[in-house]
């Protein structure tokens, strides 16, 4: 418990004391950014096996990860542990080199990977997943730390998952959990997350607090949009995809979410005009798409050419620092799409339209 305790409360103490290191951050985040994978590295690994996207990924920052898990995995197993072992340490560095608000905002940034993980968790132990299969998924990015997350997945039931995590701020989400109601709940931690981010944020004039604030509404946006176009697609019931709703979006507000809900599927489309995301997605969607993947990659790349854009007009700020975050994620869960894809023989075509360069 006293190590829980710990990871709850790790960041905590930097909210309102020490300085902002921005010059010095910003630095050090252009030299991890320039440590990413090269766009023109993707078309290789396309046309390359799993053993040869190893060897390749071994030749990157992945290296001593990938080095050290050999002894325990193989193959797509040895790249997901990989991963995901690189992405969890990278955003751990951020925190550890940032004092002050960025150390504070990036650390609460991060706890989505504790919602992640509870998630996985969660729905792990519903569908009757290995320990190892449990694990394979984590991110440790966030408070909860990997040792703790890999004793709750070894847990026989997700009632003793919940009850080890009695003493964190899900708790009171979690122990309404019945089986039945997983996405519900999935749903409550979401929205929990996004509420403690606004938290954060509060009334606060500082201008990297308001700049945290629009990247975050933007996000939301980004994720809502997602949602509609998905659910809208599927006739699901107006009613059922508002409870799916973040509040807090930049442009797409509750009220304006609820009048794109009363139309239909066409006229939804013809709706998003007005907001800046139309001219990304203006080209591919039509009301006879039938597949909305090419939309939400797009949709994605929206998010990133922001972000890169924010960050040159405020190069001394959180935003810099913000735009690595979301690139970082991205290599990873491009790598992901490329090595899966590969190992279900899903053809190229497929493959690249999930990938976002």
């Amino acid at each position: 418990m006293r190590l829980l305790q710990k990871f709850k409360n790790k960041g905590k103490s930097s909210q309102y004391k020490g300085s902002s290191n921005y010059a010095y951050l910003a630095t050090r985040v252009r030299a991890m950014k320039s440590n990413l994978v090269p766009t023109e590295t993707y078309p290789r690994l396309m046309n390359m096996g799993i053993s040869e996207i190893t060897r390749l990924i071994q030749e990157t920052e992945y290296k001593r990860d990938i080095d050290e898990l050999a002894r325990t995995y193989s193959g797509v197993d040895l790249i997901e542990h990989g991963l995901n072992q690189n992405l969890a340490e990278t955003f751990t560095k951020l925190i550890e080199i940032s004092e002050g608000e960025p150390n504070y905002l990036i650390t609460e940034y991060l706890r989505n990977y504790d919602v992640w993980n509870i998630k996985t968790l969660l729905r792990g132990k519903y569908y009757n997943a290995s320990t190892d299969e449990i694990k394979e998924a984590f991110v440790s990015a966030g408070q909860l730390s990997y040792t703790f997350l890999s004793e709750l997945a070894g847990k026989q039931s997700y009632s003793e998952v919940i009850s080890a995590l009695e003493s964190t701020e899900y708790y009171p989400i979690l122990k309404e959990y019945d089986e039945t109601n997983l996405s519900d709940i999935e749903n409550r931690l979401d929205k929990m997350y996004y509420d403690g981010l606004f938290n954060v944020i509060g009334g606060s004039k500082s201008k990297d607090r308001k700049l945290f604030a629009t990247f975050i509404k933007t996000e939301i946006d980004i994720k809502n949009v997602k949602t509609l176009f998905r659910l809208k697609k599927a006739e699901v019931d107006p009613d059922e995809i508002l409870d799916l709703i973040i509040d807090g979006g930049l442009e797409l507000n509750v009220k304006n979410i609820k009048k794109l809900l009363s139309l239909s599927y066409d006229d939804f489309v013809q709706a998003l005009s007005k907001y800046s995301y139309w001219d990304t997605i203006s080209e591919i969607v039509s009301s006879d798409t039938d597949s909305l993947i090419n939309v939400e990659t797009q949709l994605t790349k929206h998010s990133l050419k922001s972000a890169s854009s924010f960050s040159h007009v405020y190069p001394l700020s959180i935003v810099p620092i913000m735009d690595y975050i979301i690139s970082k994620r991205n290599e990873v869960n491009n790598l992901r799409i490329i090595t899966r894809g590969k190992a279900a023989n899903l053809s190229d075509d497929v493959i690249r339209n999930q990938l976002v360069i």
